[in-house]
């Protein structure tokens, strides 16, 4: 389908709305195929729109991402709620709240890389959701190591840091299927206090 090129005023806000929708929905597949490097101008082509389109939308792979993520997010935080309504003690809560955020890094191969680069990088649109899941599992450490759960010193950005670090080892080709409880565990012992501490 060509691309219009009228005065970008002229189009009716509906229109670019379902064009946003579409590179969304196609951007959604393609990663789920290719991993978040999957070319922009492939997907570009694959929505049937020109690149410039789909750049007026997404100037940039990490706005895409973060306009993929936001029903993620959604649901993330959903389960946050739940976690806080369920769980039987602050340890459990913050091991249901890791298994949540892995969950949400692992949605696209590739994701950990962005994520962690938008820690060092304010203008990231990706920025401002990882510091605020970051402030999440802060407050989930807090809770544990209040009550014994979890070490003192242990701070929600390494252990956020922990579980990217995990995703991206969990889709590297040594990695097999011992390797994702292997490292849960891996990460669990560098965030739970010992037996004798709790």
């Amino acid at each position: 389908m060509p691309e219009r090129t009228g005065p970008p005023g002229r189009r009716p806000r509906a229109d670019a709305q379902r064009n946003r929708s579409h590179i969304l929905d196609v951007a959604e597949g393609y990663f789920a195929e290719h991993g978040i490097a999957g070319s922009l101008d492939a997907i570009a082509r694959r929505a049937g729109v020109g690149p410039g389109t789909l750049y007026r939308h997404f100037p940039n792979r990490d706005a895409l991402l973060a306009a993929l993520l936001e029903a993620r997010n959604a649901e993330l935080v959903s389960r946050r709620d739940r976690i806080h309504d369920e769980a039987a003690d602050a340890t459990e809560a913050l091991e249901r709240w890791l298994e949540a955020l892995g969950d949400w890094v692992a949605a696209f191969d590739g994701l950990p890389e962005p994520l962690r680069a938008a820690l060092r990088e304010e203008s990231s649109p990706l920025a401002l959701t990882c510091e605020g899941f970051i402030t999440t599992t802060d407050d989930f450490v807090r809770a544990a190591r209040d009550e014994g759960g979890a070490r003192p010193g242990v701070r929600g950005r390494d252990v956020f840091l922990g579980v990217l670090a995990m995703a991206w080892v969990r889709g590297a080709a040594m990695a097999d299927d011992q390797a994702p409880p292997a490292l849960d565990a891996l990460l669990r012992t560098g965030w739970a206090a010992p037996a004798d501490e709790a």
